[in-house]
């Protein structure tokens, strides 16, 4: 069993629960007598936008047991759930900090969660709010940096996240650069309805991810939050974590293409990665300014790896400048016009599905999702 923040405690079950079934997805299950108890429950649903269903004790029949995606077990109505059949999801929900029994009665039970309120409210609307959703498997979010200015960062996060979207994955692009001129120039879309980053820089606490993906613009079959071309507006690092926050919920792929400086927001952009990618010109002085964006980077994002792009200088090659920054090989980036240059083409980076950009992106969403599923 682990501690959650002070208070609020998670515990880990000790059997091995069986999948809950997909019922009725979307809508938890109280069981309690506690008025009291019942009235904040029902609060924190209201929050989180759910209707649950309330019962004194297990439903009959007990299949809605058995499909609900959650189930909120009030401390009073423990003993009458005991012997129930066993399953994921299951948070027992007391007020009494100093109740050492609590721990006991939720392995009777097999509750993963011990939860007091009101330390817990928070977690446990967002949990609820999960429910709602309908979050499964967070997205896999893959973030992209340039090694040194020019490196062809900007196209090759467009082109994973054309390549993305092409496979059938829901892709969001964000653009995490307010100086780099917009992501949604590269891909042609500067003029598509949509909001833009400064109509988020007031975000705190929970973004509806539903909410934030239909209110962004949609450009070659995936989703793009960029800047637009007003003043610089600043937006603070508890505005980035909650749209990233909302983005992964929505499951799929996210790609967020970074700037080389490291500041509190986009340190809170890594802190949200699973995997980075830097990108490095096969040169010795971009691989030196690149040792030291991967040395800032790697304090935040432990999955860091390197992209290389030729052409090649004396004595280089692609390993040979893995080696040198002692990171990863992704692998080498494909000799593109638009990896090179400022991009003119009326089509994206990558948009050419037989061609090698895409190519070499497929390769990489083929590898990292399969990393993702074994993990």
């Amino acid at each position: 069993m682990q501690r959650r923040g002070t208070k609020t405690v998670t515990a880990a079950v000790t059997h091995d629960p069986q999948p809950a079934a997909s019922g009725q997805p979307g809508k938890p299950l109280i069981v309690t007598e506690d008025a009291g108890l019942l009235d904040d429950l029902l609060r924190l649903c209201a929050a989180a936008g759910a209707t649950p269903e309330v019962h004194h004790t297990v439903p009959e029949p007990r299949g809605r047991w058995e499909s609900a995606p959650l189930v909120l077990v009030g401390d009073d109505a423990a003993h009458r759930v005991r012997g129930t059949a066993r399953r994921r999801g299951v948070v027992l929900v007391g007020r009494d900090q100093d109740d050492a029994g609590v721990w006991r009665r939720a392995v009777e039970i097999g509750a993963d969660h011990v939860l007091m309120l009101p330390d817990g409210e928070q977690w446990l609307v967002d949990r609820i709010a999960d429910v709602v959703e309908g979050v499964e498997r967070p997205a896999l979010t893959v973030g992209v940096i340039g090694g040194r200015g020019g490196a062809g960062a900007s196209t090759l996060a467009c082109a994973l996240a054309v390549t993305a979207a092409r496979e059938e994955l829901r892709t969001l692009l964000v653009d995490a650069d307010p100086l780099g001129g917009g992501l949604d120039v590269l891909l042609g879309g500067e003029t598509a309805e949509g909001l833009r980053w400064p109509s988020f820089a007031g975000s705190r606490g929970r973004l509806g991810s539903g909410a934030l993906e239909e209110s962004l613009p949609k450009l070659h079959s995936l989703r793009v939050l960029s800047w637009d071309r007003g003043e610089c507006v600043a937006v603070p690092p508890q505005a980035i974590r909650a749209v990233l926050a909302a983005a992964r919920r929505r499951g799929g792929a996210v790609v967020v293409d970074l700037p080389r400086r490291i500041d509190d927001g986009v340190a809170e952009a890594l802190a949200q990665l699973d995997v980075g990618i830097l990108v490095v010109p096969a040169e010795l002085r971009a691989v030196a300014a690149a040792r030291q964006v991967a040395s800032a980077v790697r304090l935040v994002l432990r999955d860091l790896r390197v992209a290389v792009r030729g052409p090649y200088g004396p004595g280089l090659d692609d390993r040979e400048v893995a080696r040198l920054l002692d990171l990863p090989l992704v692998g080498e980036v494909p000799v593109e016009a638009g990896l090179l240059g400022p991009h003119e083409s009326k089509e994206p980076p990558g948009a050419v599905g037989r061609g090698p950009l895409a190519r070499f992106c497929r390769e990489f969403w083929e590898r990292a999702l399969l990393e993702a599923r074994v993990a």
